[in-house]
């Protein structure tokens, strides 16, 4: 085991559906993992207006889907398998048939799963990448269906299709279960409180957002900003980044490129590979 190169570090992952297999990559090279769970998503509480959706992008002439994340592509199919018979087959033909816009690979990954693929990748994964890259199209009279997530209107993307003249049909198939957590978050900034851990690696802007909402209540910002400057911090890409320092934080470690799980296990690697752990890492 000594020979492993995380022996002796402590990395905390606030990680929600891909938890498990971040830290099975983390404890085979010999990390001990704080598991702390900072965004729980479940079906929407509400399955009827998505049977409903279903409904009419199976039934109805669609332009273009465009989907911001691959958990609601999954939380999708799994709500179209839910209203039996033939709709998940039915949703994924009507897919086959529209222009697909996907927001990252995430959602490219999603469709692939089921062998479709992406049209349209934006230029950058974020809202505003969607709008940059269907800035110069004429929508106009097109059918556009959107998969937003969470209870967000998404207003600055809804707003810029509806004024380019597009007819919109949004769909939330799931939403954060922001309060189910919180005694876990408490527990993992009282741990970074006390100087036990060498990192905290971020995979999600929305974990960093829901760990500033927590503790904002139970040490005040300015206190969990101090707390989190005592170690290393990892983003897995710059968007997440973005949210870091966006409240003044550094980012010690991040991919310079493909930006998904693996190669920000390499970078931790990278950073702690054959040094010696201390008290705390500053």
């Amino acid at each position: 085991m000594s020979d492993l190169p995380l022996v002796g570090r402590r990395i905390a992952l606030p990680e929600s559906r891909e938890l498990d297999l971040f830290a099975d990559m983390l404890l085979k090279r010999g990390a001990e993992v704080l598991r702390c769970p900072l965004v729980a998503i479940h079906d929407a509480p509400d399955q009827q207006p998505i049977q409903d959706w279903l409904e009419a992008f199976i039934s109805q002439p669609w332009d273009d889907f465009i989907m911001l994340t691959g958990e609601g592509m999954r939380r999708l199919l799994t709500a179209a398998e839910r209203a039996g018979g033939t709709v998940r087959e039915d949703f994924i033909t009507r897919l086959g048939q529209v222009r697909k816009i996907v927001r990252g690979p995430k959602p490219g990954a999603a469709l692939r799963a089921v062998g479709l693929k992406a049209e349209v990748t934006a230029v950058e994964p974020t809202t505003a990448g969607i709008i940059s890259t269907l800035q110069t199209e004429d929508l106009r009279g097109r059918r556009i269906a959107v998969q937003l997530y969470g209870t967000d209107p998404n207003q600055l993307l809804m707003s810029f299709l509806q004024q380019a003249g597009a007819q919109v049909a949004p769909v939330w198939p799931y939403v954060y279960a922001d309060d189910v957590e919180n005694a876990q978050v408490d527990a993992l900034i009282a741990e970074l409180a006390a100087g036990r851990l060498d990192a905290i690696a971020f995979t999600s802007g929305t974990q960093v957002r829901r760990l500033f909402q927590i503790g904002r209540r139970s040490v005040g910002e300015q206190r969990l900003k101090e707390i989190l400057a005592g170690l290393k911090i990892a983003a897995v890409g710059p968007v997440v980044a973005g949210e870091l320092q966006e409240r003044g934080l550094r980012v010690d470690l991040m991919p310079p490129s493909s930006f998904f799980m693996k190669p920000l296990v390499r970078e931790l690697v990278r950073e702690f590979g054959g040094t010696s752990p201390g008290n705390g890492l500053h």
